[in-house]
């Protein structure tokens, strides 16, 4: 037997979400811990019964969050702090939209103004959410209707198709929490996901900018897989929803999960361990491949499409081994070869590669919370990593002020905590 089919209790009480709002559907059904995941549908099928709010989180979660925060206990109170002492979750932000958004060497990049903006309203939505004041609640529908009365395109060099990728399924992931907000234009803001996002993210993940199909990084993929994803949830778009789960389950690029985690192992202790796509790269990519292919993961199931066990669990396996790396053990490895450009022309990495190793990104509570508490699996490197260098999870802003700082939302230990 694997380590990961060991059944460990839970390290703290397990308090199951409301009832109310969840129980719709079968991603609110396995949320409540009411039914288990072998229940849920693991086809490319989209929900016959749309769960909002659905996408990042359910409501559930959120209130679990919003009652323990309410009462002062941790984890979900650090979490908190993390939040309410960020800049971005100020209620006084103001929004700067742009007509334009550029990203790539050579062009008036602006980007930066983009994935602000968002942060700020994703934080806003989430004191919002947790301790019901209305001033944050319209900063954040401020933030998304500037943007969706103002942004027409998203352009620049290869790049744009990260901007398209990565702010959009964390813009639609805002949209899904304030939907119901008065004030808000979520028509407005669904013709912006479906106009300026989404034919992008459909554009690379059929054509992948016209290079060789394995020419860009699973993270490449994954960004636009979940952008698809989370406007699909957003606007209860089945067609999108199901074209981006079956690029999970079979896309011809990196990102979906045969090509994201090429190689599997069994360590000396016994833990299945996956290599993951970018290992042979650097660490912070690799952290990002966590989080990005952890959001697509926690959409669909709050959905009830069960990813993160597809393929015996393959997604569990990876994390494992990034996180393994990363707290400072050895992996094994082996060699990655790939086609590059529109020829082809073969490249290798021989050895991981332990630039940026233990790089911190708030990525790791989500699995954990999943892993460990949703289905009681032994993630012995996974739990190392969150808990000995992550927790509490802060957001967009307490990471740095370059990209890769908010290339994910983060705030997972005050709304995944379990």
């Amino acid at each position: 037997m694997s380590r990961e089919d060991l059944h460990p209790a839970p390290q703290s009480p397990h308090t199951g979400p409301s009832r109310r709002g969840v129980l719709r559907a079968a991603g609110g059904l396995a949320a409540a811990g009411l039914i288990s995941a072998a229940t849920m549908r693991s086809a490319g099928a989209a929900p016959t019964t749309w769960t909002h709010p659905g996408a990042l989180h359910n409501w559930g979660d959120l209130n679990r969050a919003k009652v323990k925060v309410a009462a002062g206990t941790t984890p979900w109170f650090s979490g908190w702090q993390r939040l309410t002492g960020n800049s971005h979750s100020a209620s006084t932000w103001t929004p700067n939209p742009q007509s334009i958004v550029y990203r790539g060497s050579g062009y008036p990049e602006n980007y930066g103004i983009l994935y602000n903006d968002i942060a700020a309203a994703y934080q806003n939505a989430l004191r919002w959410w947790v301790a019901g004041t209305s001033a944050n609640a319209d900063c954040a529908v401020r933030i998304c209707n500037a943007w969706s009365k103002t942004l027409t395109s998203i352009q620049g060099s290869a790049d744009r198709f990260l901007a398209a990728g990565i702010y959009g399924w964390q813009f639609a992931n805002v949209g899904e929490l304030m939907r119901d907000y008065p004030g808000f234009d979520l028509a407005g803001f669904k013709k912006m996901m479906l106009n300026v996002f989404y034919p992008m993210n459909n554009d690379f993940l059929v054509h992948h900018n016209g290079a060789c199909i394995t020419n860009y990084w699973a993270n490449w993929d994954l960004c636009n897989m979940a952008s698809v994803l989370a406007t699909a949830i957003l606007c209860e778009d089945g067609a999108k929803y199901d074209q981006a789960v079956d690029y999970f389950y079979s896309g011809a690029g990196n990102g979906s999960i045969k090509h994201a985690v090429p190689y599997l192992y069994t360590d000396s202790a016994g833990y299945a361990l996956g290599q993951w796509q970018e290992s042979g790269r650097d660490q912070g990519h690799t952290m990002m491949g966590m989080g990005q292919m952890g959001a697509i993961c926690e959409m669909a199931w709050n959905q009830g499409t069960d990813l993160y066990s597809y393929d015996s669990r393959r997604f569990f396996k990876a994390a494992q081994y990034v996180a393994k790396y990363n707290i400072g053990q050895d992996v094994p490895y082996t060699t990655y070869t790939w086609g590059s450009g529109t020829t082809c022309a073969q490249n290798a990495q021989t050895v991981i590669s332990s630039s940026s190793r233990g790089q911190i990104r708030p990525v790791w509570a989500m699995l954990h919370f999943h892993y460990n508490r949703r289905l009681y699996l032994d993630d012995k490197y996974i739990s190392a990593m969150y808990y000995n260098l992550v927790a509490p999870e802060g957001g967009g802003g307490d990471y740095g002020s370059t990209s890769g700082g908010y290339d994910q939302l983060g705030f997972g230990t005050l709304t995944y905590a379990k």
